[in-house]
């Protein structure tokens, strides 16, 4: 095969780099009135009609929580070296504050234990999304007491998990949180305020700060500390890049540097503010926020899955939103009512997402241009596709094999270049709940029949788990 379809095979990952996958608590734990665990946002949201495709809820999802041990025994036998999976904040807290509830820290508990038993790395995420509904009811993220709800909450579970567990993550995707959740409405809890948006966006940004203070002070262990971002890999939609150099920017200052410059640098980017001063003053900054939110961690998790192509909007041509996000009431993109999303060439996944290895290599080195000694690791890449039982009972996934194949070349491809790259982690281990999209489209690399609750590990599990057995690529 040519290079430059990002196919090889016989390449070597060295033994210290950690093979994977990842999950949610709400996509896939079920048991959602159980043993004292209380509403979340997601919860409510889904419960609203037309919030979901279908009406589909996280109710029973995959009833990991009543399939643990076979489920962890299943991780074990596709030789997985670490688990990414996320901690439901109101199984731990029900209303998000007052003493941990014992049934969920135990739940979690058995997890970690569990994964240690079988030689596979707990890493932990304390928010994938799941607000305590009543949070919510208080203002949610755009209420700075949120944020030190988290910071109590991290406490709980340090104290608990923190003498087992192999990394902590703060927050997963916290531009979804903001923008999907409280400025397009497309996510719980469905607001559609661009003011409200970016309030989110600093609140949560000051929870992870406090968070990693709070883990730090209560882990009896050592564990690595970090955050998971899902950066937006930009193109210019315009045949002379420097045409669509502005859009670029504003777009990487929304998406990006809004989160990795307050975390890492201690300040938010100049012209961030600027774009967005007709929205908001950033009023709700306070003295020593930055000082909070500068934690330094351990590794910056990556989550990738396609690129996104914009340019200036001419205001002449109907204006296009292809974010790659479900339409919604409101707007992602706050402050950025000049740039136009376009729709990307294929071959795309079943999300409609555009399949582009080659940007994941250069997010990768662009990534460590830009911070240098902060070490990565990919918390998220995978892939939907409408995979199919075969007569045999057999799920062969061709297309996400070829997927996986040419995005781990990517990642190593990276590591040759310098970048410090320390594992790879599969979304998504089960097939789950995918949020708005209900159960509609299958990310796992083990298929979950939703009527059984059967699994049935896929081809692309056995490429996984002989990946992870050898750290080769295999041969293509």
């Amino acid at each position: 095969m040519a290079d430059d379809d990002y196919r090889e095979g016989g390449l070597e990952f060295g033994a210290d780099f950690l093979i994977g996958a990842a999950t949610a608590a709400y996509q896939i734990e079920g048991a959602v009135a159980e043993d004292g665990r209380g509403p979340s946002i997601w919860d409510t949201f889904s419960h609203e009609p037309g919030r979901t495709r279908d009406g589909d809820t996280g109710d029973v999802a995959c009833d990991h929580y009543h399939r643990l041990d076979a489920d962890l025994d299943l991780m074990a036998g596709l030789g997985l070296e670490a688990y990414r999976f996320s901690i439901a904040w109101p199984r731990i807290q029900s209303t998000g504050s007052g003493p941990g509830n014992r049934a969920g820290i135990d739940f979690y508990g058995r997890l970690v234990d569990g994964l240690l038993a079988r030689g596979i790395r707990p890493i932990a995420t304390l928010y994938h999304w799941d607000l305590p509904q009543a949070l919510e009811d208080a203002g949610g993220w755009t209420n700075r007491d949120t944020a030190y709800r988290f910071s109590d909450y991290a406490a709980i579970v340090g104290e608990a998990l923190g003498d087992r567990v192999d990394t902590f993550t703060t927050l997963n995707e916290p531009w979804c949180s903001a923008y999907l959740g409280y400025g397009s409405g497309a996510h719980a809890p469905g607001r559609t305020s661009g003011r409200d948006a970016l309030t989110a966006v600093h609140h949560l940004n000051l929870a992870h700060g406090l968070g990693v203070q709070a883990l730090r002070a209560t882990s009896a262990g050592e564990p690595h500390y970090s955050v998971t971002l899902n950066f937006h890999a930009l193109r210019p939609g315009t045949e002379d890049p420097r045409d669509a150099a502005d859009a670029i920017r504003r777009i990487d200052g929304l998406a990006n540097r809004v989160f990795t410059h307050p975390m890492l640098r201690g300040e938010y980017p100049a012209d961030v503010l600027e774009d967005t001063a007709a929205v908001t003053d950033w009023a709700f900054v306070r003295p020593g926020d930055l000082d909070d939110i500068r934690q330094g961690i351990d590794v910056l998790g990556v989550n990738y899955y396609s690129t996104a192509t914009v340019r200036d909007w001419d205001r002449v041509a109907p204006r296009q939103h292809a974010d790659g996000h479900r339409p919604s009431a409101g707007t992602a993109w706050p402050g950025s009512e000049g740039v136009e999303f376009l729709e990307q060439p294929g071959p795309h996944t079943a999300m409609g997402w555009n399949i582009a290895p080659e940007a994941l290599e250069q997010l990768l080195v662009h990534l460590h241009e830009e911070f240098p000694d902060q070490p990565l690791m990919i918390t998220e890449n995978g892939a939907a596709f409408d995979d199919r039982v075969s007569e045999d009972g057999a799920v062969h996934d061709p297309r996400r094999v070829d997927f996986l194949q040419r995005h781990f070349v990517a990642a190593h491809r990276a590591i040759a270049r310098g970048v410090d790259l320390r594992g790879y982690l599969v979304w998504s281990l089960l097939d789950n709940f995918e949020w708005a999209y209900g159960y509609t489209k299958r990310f796992g690399v083990v298929r979950v029949d939703y009527d059984t609750l059967e699994r049935t590990v896929k081809d692309s599990g056995r490429w996984l788990a002989e990946v992870a057995r050898t750290h080769r690529l295999p041969a293509v």
